[in-house]
C-alpha cells in the first residue's frame, strides 16, 4: 500500500480511538508517527521529531503560564472590570468588542496566534465571571483574528498577494481583505444568536450581583434579574460592580508589574514579531522571581494535556508531509478536468489540512497548486484565491490549530473535557460546510 495511503488510513484510525476511549489524540499521534515513519518511510527519529512544533510548545505554555499568574494576583479580573467599564457595563457587547480588538491587531499586521494569546485569556475570563458562553467568547475570538487577517500588511495578506504578485493571475489584495472581514463577520452574527449571545442583549453587569452563584457558566440558562439571593445574600444586594473585592497586601503592586509585563508581551510580539512563546515564558519568568507567592501552582495549571495534543498531532502532520500525502492528494484533486469541482476540493483540502497544519503553510501549498488551473480562465482567479485563503484559515477554531487551542488551554470555569468536545464539535462543522459556503458565494458568482 502506498505510504500517502498508509498516512490517512492511521490519521482516520487515530480520530476513531481518541473518539471511542478516553486516549489523549496527541500521545496516539506520537506512536504513529515514529511508527509510520520507521516502518514505513525509514525515517530516523531526528527526522520525525525535527516536525514537532516547537513554536507552539512555548506558546503554550507560556501564555497559560503567564495567565496563570495574572490570575493569582488578581490582574484578570482587573482587567475584566476594564472591559465592563469600556462597553459602560453592557454584556451583550463584550464579545463583539473582543472581536474587534482581536481583528484590528491583526490587520495591523499582528500574527493570528499571537492577537489571540493575548486577548483569548482575558476573554474568556469575562465569559467565565459573568456567565457568557465561553463557546460563543472563544470563537468570537479566534473569527475576529481572522476576519483582519488578510489586510494588506497583515501575515496572511501578504503571503497570499506575495505569491499571486508572482504569477499572471489578477489580484485584488481588497477584495481579498473584505472577504474574509465579511465572511467571518458573517459567521460571528451567527454563533452570536445560535450560542446565547442575543439573550444578553439589554442585560447589565449589575444583573448578575442577583443570579445565584451556582448558575450556569455557559449564559444561555440563567436570568439575568432573577432576584434568587446569591451565596445567601439579600434579595436587595448591592450590584457586584460596586462592592469592593478584597486584595491582599501588595496586590496592586503585582498587578502593575503584570499590566506592564503583558504590555512588553504585545510590544515585542506584535510590535517586533519577536517570537510570542519566548517573550511570554520569560514575562512569567520575571514575574515569578520578583513576586514568589503570586506564581504558587501556576506551572500546574498550563494545560499540559493540550499541549500534549497538539504537539502529537502536528508531528503526525510532519510525517505525512515527509509521505507526500498532501502533495498527493492536491495532484489527484487538481487532474479531475471539471473547473467547479475541483475549486471546491482544492477550497476543502486547504480546509481539511490547515485544521492540523499552519495555515501560513498551507496558503502557501493550495495557491500554487491552482494556479495552473486558474490561467486557463475558466474559474474567476480573485474569487478562487479569496475562497482558498478563507477555507484555509477559518478552520483555525479547530482544538488542533493554534488558536483554537490557546482557546481550549485558557477556559475558565468549564470541564476542559467538554470544552474540548465542543470546540471539536464547533470545528468539525467549520471544517464541513465553510469550504462549500465560501466555494459558493466567492466562486460561483465568477470574481474576476
Amino acid at each position: 500500500m502506498p505510504p500517502e495511503l498508509i498516512t490517512i488510513l492511521v490519521l482516520v484510525a487515530m480520530f476513531v480511538i481518541a473518539t471511542l476511549l478516553p486516549v489523549n489524540m496527541g500521545a496516539l499521534a506520537f506512536l504513529a508517527a515514529f511508527l509510520v515513519g520507521t516502518l514505513t518511510l525509514g525515517m530516523d527519529t531526528d527526522t520525525i521529531l525535527a516536525g514537532f512544533p516547537g513554536d507552539l510548545f512555548l506558546i503554550l505554555v507560556g501564555i497559560t503560564y503567564l495567565f496563570a499568574i495574572a490570575q493569582n494576583n488578581g490582574t484578570v479580573d482587573l482587567l475584566v472590570r476594564g472591559a465592563v467599564r469600556l462597553v459602560g457595563g453592557w454584556v451583550a457587547a463584550i464579545p463583539w468588542v473582543m472581536f474587534a480588538v482581536t481583528g484590528v491587531l491583526t490587520a495591523m499586521g499582528a500574527l493570528g496566534p499571537a492577537a489571540v494569546a493575548i486577548i483569548a485569556p482575558i476573554a474568556l475570563g469575562f465569559a467565565a465571571k459573568y456567565r457568557i458562553n465561553p463557546l460563543l467568547m472563544g470563537m468570537m475570538v479566534v473569527h475576529g483574528a481572522q476576519a483582519g487577517g488578510f489586510s494588506p500588511i497583515s501575515v496572511y495578506g501578504a503571503t497570499v498577494n506575495g505569491i499571486v504578485a508572482g504569477t499572471d493571475l489578477a489580484a485584488s489584495p481588497l477584495a481579498l481583505f473584505l472577504a474574509s472581514l465579511l465572511f467571518n463577520t458573517g459567521i460571528a452574527l451567527v454563533l452570536f444568536f445560535a450560542l446565547g449571545g442575543h439573550r444578553l442583549v439589554g442585560v447589565h453587569i449589575r444583573s448578575y450581583a442577583t443570579v445565584p452563584a451556582g448558575g450556569p457558566a455557559d449564559g444561555t440558562d440563567a436570568t439575568p434579574g432573577d432576584t434568587t439571593p446569591a451565596d445567601g445574600a439579600s434579595a436587595d444586594a448591592a450590584p457586584a460592580e460596586a462592592a469592593p473585592e478584597e486584595a491582599p497586601r501588595g496586590a496592586r503592586v503585582e498587578q502593575i508589574a503584570t499590566l506592564l509585563g503583558l504590555a512588553v508581551l504585545g510590544v515585542l510580539s506584535l510590535g517586533f514579531q519577536l517570537d510570542v512563546g519566548f517573550v511570554s515564558l520569560g514575562v512569567a519568568v520575571v514575574l515569578a522571581v520578583l513576586f514568589p507567592k503570586s506564581q504558587k501552582n501556576a506551572v500546574s495549571k498550563i494545560s499540559w494535556s493540550t499541549v500534549l495534543l497538539l504537539t502529537g498531532v502536528l508531528t503526525f502532520v510532519g510525517v505525512m508531509e515527509e509521505a507526500g500525502t498532501i502533495e498527493y492528494v492536491g495532484n489527484s484533486v487538481a487532474g479531475l478536468g471539471a473547473p467547479l469541482l475541483v475549486a471546491v476540493l482544492l477550497c476543502y483540502i486547504g480546509g481539511v489540512v490547515s485544521a492540523f497544519a499552519s495555515s501560513t503553510a498551507i496558503l502557501g501549498v493550495t495557491i500554487p497548486l491552482a494556479v495552473p488551473f486558474l490561467l486557463q480562465g475558466e474559474i474567476g482567479a480573485v474569487g478562487m484565491i479569496a475562497a482558498l485563503a478563507v477555507s484555509s484559515t477559518i478552520v483555525d477554531v479547530s482544538p488542533f490549530s493554534t488558536n483554537g487551542a490557546l482557546v481550549l488551554a485558557n477556559a475558565k470555569g468549564i470541564d476542559p473535557d467538554r470544552f474540548y468536545r465542543q470546540i471539536l464539535v464547533y470545528g468539525g462543522i467549520v471544517v464541513a460546510v465553510g469550504p462549500l459556503i465560501a466555494w459558493a458565494v466567492m466562486v460561483l458568482p465568477g470574481w474576476t
